[in-house]
């Protein structure tokens, strides 16, 4: 992380809100003990509540200890509390911005830079942006030199409910900003193990000439929560886990294991590489869809309170998708996500392809081993290979072992930096590298429409169930093993 010392304000719209306590701030203060905010920056949070600067204070020192005591450092919180204003306003309503900018006029005595944060309900994206707009709030130098100032937004997820309100969304920010002002935010590309999938990709010559469709039988990206919708069913009812954690997280995970190297290492080449991957996904019948997902929902879902009685929302899929490029050709990718599952886990796995003769003796009943790796994202975050050996004896009997990397054996836990806090850096240092461009937003809903448009048809498979505390249903076991392959869950006993 870099320092950027020109003066900075930090709006937060929606700052009363959840992920302003448990994420945002905690995020920023960790950067000023480390010193990387500019020596002179304000962060203003704007939302309805009527709270005063010091409410303001109060309210987030009382968030950080509660929610992530960890990151407080109780002798530099009075240094950096005199930082943090608020000020009431509707962020609907345009005479709100009048206020807001006297208000930062003031604080800022001059020539500042300017990071809005849209951290509010969906449906308050649109008029913020066009109201920031229409007040000249966003309006930047022309070049971002050392002596220009400049103005960022970044957007929270969901990013649109659909293809349609994606590219209505796009249009209406693009009607009042540059794509390089937009930082489209998904929490998941600033982990530490999700960023090291570049830099263990390219940087490693021993992984990448395997990395085909040549060596390669499948890939395995698994999502899992053990928790179930809790107090969010209102919204989950409508949302579901396709649009909660297939859109954006998943199908960014996909690009990142699946895209060709991009030429430099810069915002605009990597997102160009994900982009290309995306569209090469091969487009499926309804039919096909059907054959290649499996859609559920955990027992006791419909007796949630929020969620309607006869609801057919799944709050787990699997799919079986196909990269139609020269790389990837003919393998599949199975991507599974779902809520009261057996286990918290975010991990990748690259199954490589059986050895093509095993003069070994092993019993009938036991597949081939092949080896594989896996790309653990939490909780283990690290990665291990699963390769054979011979168990010591004198007959050749074979075991699998790993070779592992873990973060906690050999970074310091305080050295990882949260994801939060290193997405805001980077807004901050103008490094949208992290972040989702327009397309990739529009190429990732163009998948998941198909999908929800063949669930709601008559060829619709049905909502099978499954067991809370369970892998799922028995259907996405089945998906894998029409071709004789299964889940693994290798980062799980890490």
């Amino acid at each position: 992380m870099s320092k950027n010392n020109q003066p900075t304000t930090i709006v937060i719209f929606g700052a009363t809100g959840d992920l302003t306590q448990r994420k945002l701030i905690p995020g920023l203060f960790s950067l000023f003990c480390k010193g990387l905010l500019p020596d002179r920056f304000a962060i203003v949070g704007f939302s309805r509540t009527d709270w005063s600067d010091d409410d303001f204070r109060q309210q987030m020192l009382a968030g950080m200890e509660e929610l992530a005591p960890e990151m407080l450092n109780e002798a530099k919180w009075p240094d950096f509390a005199p930082h943090l204003h608020y000020l009431p306003g509707d962020a609907t309503e345009p005479a709100a911005y009048d206020t807001l900018q006297t208000r930062l006029t003031e604080l800022e005595d001059g020539s500042a830079n300017r990071l809005y944060y849209l951290s509010t309900a969906p449906r308050f994206f649109e008029p913020i942006v066009t109201l920031l707009g229409e007040a000249g709030m966003v309006a930047a130098a022309e070049s971002e030199s050392e002596t220009a100032v400049w103005r960022r937004v970044v957007i929270e997820k969901p990013f649109g409910h659909d293809l349609a309100s994606a590219q209505a969304l796009n249009q209406v920010v693009h009607a009042v900003l540059n794509e390089d002002q937009i930082y489209r935010i998904d929490h998941y590309l600033a982990k530490e193990t999700v960023q090291n999938l570049l830099v263990f990709r390219f940087a490693n010559t021993m992984f990448e000439p395997i990395w085909n469709r040549n060596f390669i039988d499948h890939v395995q990206i698994t999502v899992a929560e053990t928790v179930d919708v809790g107090h969010r069913a209102d919204y989950y009812d409508q949302s579901g886990v396709m649009r909660d954690m297939f859109q954006n997280h998943l199908m960014q995970l996909l690009a990142l294991v699946a895209m060709e190297p991009p030429a430099a290492f810069d915002a605009d080449a990597i997102r160009d590489e994900k982009v290309k991957t995306m569209r090469a996904i091969r487009p499926l019948t309804t039919a096909e869809i059907c054959r290649q997902t499996v859609r559920a929902q955990y027992e006791g879902y419909r007796d949630t309170e929020g969620v309607a009685t006869d609801s057919e929302t799944a709050t787990y899929a699997a799919l079986e998708l196909y990269i139609d490029n020269w790389r990837w050709r003919g393998v599949p990718f199975y991507l599974q996500s779902g809520k009261a599952l057996a286990h918290k886990v975010s991990e990748i796995i690259v199954q490589f392809k059986e050895p093509p003769h095993m003069m070994f003796t092993i019993p009938p009943d036991e597949p081939i081993p092949a080896n594989y790796l896996a790309l653990c994202l939490q909780p283990h975050e690290g990665f291990h290979q699963r390769i054979e050996l011979k168990e010591p004896g004198r007959a050749v009997k074979l075991r699998s072992v790993d070779m592992d990397f873990r973060y906690e054996a050999l970074f310091q836990p305080e050295s990882v930096p949260e994801a939060y806090e290193t997405l805001l850096n980077n807004a901050l240092e103008g490094d949208a590298t992290l972040f989702t461009r327009g397309d990739g937003i529009e190429a990732a809903w163009r998948i998941i429409d198909d999908v929800l448009a063949a669930w709601q048809s008559d060829k619709a498979p049905p909502v099978v169930s499954y067991a809370p505390g369970s892998w799922g249903p028995d259907e996405a076991a089945e998906l894998l093993g029409k071709k004789r392959r299964r889940w693994h869950h290798g980062c799980v006993s890490q």
